[in-house]
């Protein structure tokens, strides 16, 4: 389900809820693919932006809600003027302690199946903020 709201120039608004179930990716790249159209994005952004939001969204169906059907993912962009954009990730579950997540680039964890994905978007994105909470992440990306 989305809540549309025309970009504007300053900042603007439109939230994606989301079902927590895998098949929610895709409305996610499709939105990602209008949201290029509009604002133009180049190669490198468009890549950056399709690969973390992806990810967070995948990370908040799967470990944050659990997959449960009771709950949601919220997708939040605001573009500011035209130099920013910011998406903000909400999922309904308990939370983590994102200081806690191993390192994937270290030996020990090389050969592990999971585990990447946050790694993968703090490299990315050109901020990655986390609530305290651990269920909420805000993305910076410049354009």
């Amino acid at each position: 389900m989305r809540n549309h709201t025309e970009f504007s120039d300053n900042t603007s608004i439109c939230t994606l809820q989301l079902p927590s179930r895998i098949e929610s990716i895709s409305v996610v790249e499709n939105f990602i693919d209008e949201l290029s159209v509009q604002y133009d994005f180049k190669d490198e952004l468009y890549a950056k932006v399709l690969t973390c939001l992806s990810e967070a969204v995948n990370n908040a169906i799967v470990h944050g809600n659990r997959e449960s059907s009771e709950k949601k993912v919220y997708l939040n962009p605001k573009v500011i003027g035209d130099k920013r954009l910011i998406f903000t990730i909400t999922d309904e579950g308990e939370g983590f302690d994102f200081n806690k997540l191993l390192d994937p680039s270290e030996p020990e964890n090389i050969e592990n199946l999971t585990g990447r994905g946050v790694f993968l978007i703090q490299k990315l994105a050109d901020q990655c903020v986390f609530n305290s909470k651990g269920n909420e992440l805000e993305l910076h990306f410049k354009i």
